[in-house]
This record gives structure tokens, sequence and C-alpha cells, in this order.
């Protein structure tokens, strides 16, 4: 579920987001969200719900009731596992942070918030429109409420150096209940931040520097009993996050709402589906049609096989390689899986998958492309 909707853009976001200076008619909203859900629901009969993530934009300006309404869509559209996980991405702005108890009763059972930085320039430099103080109000009442909560935080940053980094760390493992997601800061095309670098005057990390704040990430969050069970996220067992699970084992998912993306099987394809991204364009689209649909495209097995690899190798249990055969109806290259083992970049598991090491996940893009040869 994407809500594209935000207070400000941060500089180095760019994903499908929005700000809008008047209020949204979070009513119409929610009509558009149901009838689109009426709409993939009629592609995805006899499928079980078992994961619903709200992300953004800024889902936590949602209204409760907006949220109840589209879970009560959903479910009077699938049947529901009876363990299913629903999770709201939030921002741990103090007015946010008191919706926490209404969006408990409307069904959301577990909270990711974007606290981004334990550091109040740096939070300014990221542009977030929260403090410090109020991040750790945010957590703290989320952990009151909440059974299942995580918190992310970006690193190599600028101006950020070792010590910076592992004190801020300890910080975030001392507050983290089950759950923690540790980013990289990337500079993509379309931000602030990029045209920024571009005139010089955003100074990054450099890629030796990044990677030793990585390998101190693995080597803390592992001390502390929460190891990466995917390259970026951090969880306690059994606290790992269920839906991106989902994603990361190249299961199916319907995307709702504007800019969102969805893989769903029809027959014995995969449709790769993306929705129109400005969300006045989406929402006239799906009244008026149901769907607001910008591109279906029915995914070759060959391509399957490289998603497949791309997502399954960011996870520490790796992938399946009679599945990636199933997928693609080739099998990895013998020759090429071999040598990338004598240079202890991937390891053959006991039940069969094949996973990046930790020295193979710093170069991990390498690998991928290595294997999809």
């Amino acid at each position: 579920m994407h809500w594209p909707f935000c207070t400000a853009r941060c500089p180095y976001c760019d994903f499908n987001s929005h700000v809008r200076h008047d209020p949204v008619n979070q009513k119409e909203f929610a009509r558009a969200y149901a009838r689109e859900l009426s709409h993939f629901a009629r592609l995805t009969r006899g499928r079980t719900v078992q994961s619903i993530f709200f992300g953004g934009g800024t889902p936590s300006l949602m209204e409760a009731e907006t949220v109840q309404t589209i879970l009560e869509a959903i479910a009077g559209n699938w049947s529901m596992d009876p363990e299913v996980e629903i999770s709201l991405e939030a921002n741990p702005t103090s007015v946010e942070a008191r919706r926490f108890r209404d969006y408990k009763s409307a069904g959301i059972n577990r909270v990711s918030l974007g606290v981004q930085s334990l550091r109040d320039d740096a939070l300014a430099r990221l542009g977030r429109m929260h403090s410090v103080s109020e991040a750790k109000l945010a957590v703290g009442i989320a952990q009151s409420i909440f059974e299942r909560t995580s918190f992310d935080l970006i690193y190599a940053r600028p101006h950020q150096g070792p010590k910076e980094w592992e004190e801020e760390l300890n910080e975030a493992l001392g507050m983290a209940m089950g759950h923690l997601s540790l980013y990289q800061l990337t500079i993509e095309q379309g931000t602030s931040y990029f045209d920024l670098r571009a005139a010089g005057k955003l100074a990054m990390p450099d890629a030796d520097l990044s990677a030793d704040l990585y390998l101190m990430s693995q080597q803390m969050t592992a001390a502390a009993g929460m190891p990466a069970y995917e390259i970026s996220n951090h969880a306690r067992p059994g606290e790992e996050s269920r839906h991106n699970l989902l994603y990361w084992r190249y299961g199916e998912y319907v995307g709702i709402g504007p800019g969102a993306h969805g893989r769903i099987l029809q027959g014995d394809v995969r449709h790769a589906i993306s929705n129109q991204k400005l969300p006045e364009t989406w929402a006239r689209q799906v009244m008026e049609k149901g769907s607001a649909i910008a591109s279906d495209e029915r995914l070759t097995w060959e391509e399957e096989g490289d998603e497949y690899l791309l997502m399954g190798l960011r996870l520490r249990e790796g992938i399946s390689p009679e599945r990636f055969h199933q997928l693609c109806g080739r099998r990895l290259d013998e020759r090429q899986v071999n040598e990338l083992k004598n240079i202890g970049f991937v390891q053959i598991l006991s039940n069969g998958n094949l996973r990046v090491t930790d020295k193979g996940w710093p170069v991990l893009d390498a690998v991928v492309a290595d294997l999809a040869m």
C-alpha cells in the first residue's frame, strides 16, 4: 500500500513522494484504494494475504480511519492469514507518534520508524523534520504500544567517520527491540543530493570508508544478537520482517496506490506491474476504470531468473539453485560458481542453497552480474 504524500521532500529521496500544501481528501483517496484493491483481487483469486505494508511517502500522515477503510477492503477481497503482519512506516514527529494507538485499533500490528540518525546536525542535513529527542520519544511510544517495531538509520553520511558511527550505532542498538534497518546513503539521480554532489558541494565518504562502516555495522549488530538476515536488515531470530522476506524470496505481491509496483502470476506468467505516479491522475483513473496501470510487463523466464538472483542473494539464507532452474530453465554456471567460491564470495550451505558470504556482500552487485551471465 503506497501512500505518496509527505510534508517535505528529503534531499536524498528518489521515491514517488509528493508534497501538497492543501489537505489531502483522504476519504476520496480511501475510496480509490478500495476500488483498486477490488480490481487486483479479481486477478489473484484464491490467494491468502500473509502481509500488508503501508509504505510511502509518509503513511503516518494517514488518518486511522483511512487505514481502517483500506484494511477492511483487503479483508473483504481476500482471505487473511491468521498471523498476518500489518506494518506501517512512520515519521517520528511528536504529532504523528500520537496516532499510534489509533493505528493499532485500526489493525496495524507492526511499525517501522524513519529515525535516520541519532544526531541533530545530521538530521538537519538529511532534511528531516524531527529532532533526536522526538525520535527517541516516538520509538519509546511505539515500543510501548506494538509488540513488533523497527527503525531505520542512514550511515556513510557526509562528515561521518568510524568513531562517530560506532557511537551512534551503539546508541541505536541500546534502543532497538527486535529489528533494525541500516542503509548506506546512496546518491540517486533526480534528488537534491545528486545535484549538490555534481556541483562539488556534497563530500561523500570514499569507497574504502563506506566499506569500513559497513563491516563495522555487521560486526556490531551480530555481537548485539541482531545479525543481518538481509544485507541492510538486522533482527533477533523470529523478528525478521515477513513482508520484506516475501519480496526477497521472490513471492507474489500486489502493489496498490500511486507509483506502486507489483509482481503477480497469471497462470505460469509473472507480470511486473507499475501504477501511474501522480496521485491525482492515479485516483481519477482508478475511479474511472478500476485501475491506473502504467505498465504491465510479462517477464521472460530469463528475467525471472535474474530477478530471483538480484533479490534472493541479498538474504543470509541465500537462494535455491533448483528454484532458479525452475524459474528460468537453465542452471547456474558451475564454473562461475566455483570461481566465486574459490575467492570466498559465495558458499554452498548444507541445504544446498547458494549464498553470498560476508566477504562477498560488499560487492553483491558484481556477484549477481557474474551469476546472471
